[in-house]
């Protein structure tokens, strides 16, 4: 398994150490990032995103494609680069959050993985269930769904 997948709930400790989901180190290993990840403020919402380093450098690909002299670039640069923490996690599995990201998603004790595919983020778990309920409302009521191509043969 190739993608971050679930919704798994731990314990930040006082240090700001929380512990990586086991399914979550596993898919770490399988995208030949190790245990290295970069994790930044999300520009969207108030949670931390964590990118396998492979990804997150196929950001840079795609980067290189704006002028490097404008706004759009410096914007986009500022809110992807500036705030990123690469790290690694310990051998027990465990990362320790930076102080400015706990602040961003306003994270105490309790904390909440969400699987994103190909990254995942970490959630205060009230705000991670109303965002998962605004997710599966906007999705049902706008009838959101994958082109066919992307399913496969067949499938919806």
């Amino acid at each position: 398994m190739d993608q971050f997948l679930g919704t798994h709930q731990n314990r930040l400790d006082a240090k700001g150490r929380v512990s990586v989901p086991a399914s979550f180190r596993a898919v770490l290993r399988t995208v030949e990032a190790g245990n290295s990840l970069i994790l930044r403020p999300s520009h969207k919402y108030a949670c931390v995103e964590a990118w396998p380093a492979p990804v997150f450098a196929a950001l840079e690909r795609q980067m290189r494609e704006i002028d490097l002299f404008s706004e759009t670039h410096d914007d986009l640069a500022v809110s992807i680069y500036a705030d990123a923490y690469p790290l690694d996690a310990d051998k027990e599995g465990r990362i320790l959050l930076p102080t400015l990201l706990v602040s961003h998603a306003n994270l105490t004790e309790g904390v909440v993985f969400m699987g994103m595919g190909r990254i995942f983020q970490i959630w205060d778990p009230e705000a991670a269930a109303r965002r998962r309920a605004e997710a599966r409302e906007r999705a049902r009521t706008g009838g959101l769904t994958l082109p066919a191509a992307a399913l496969g043969s067949g499938g919806t």
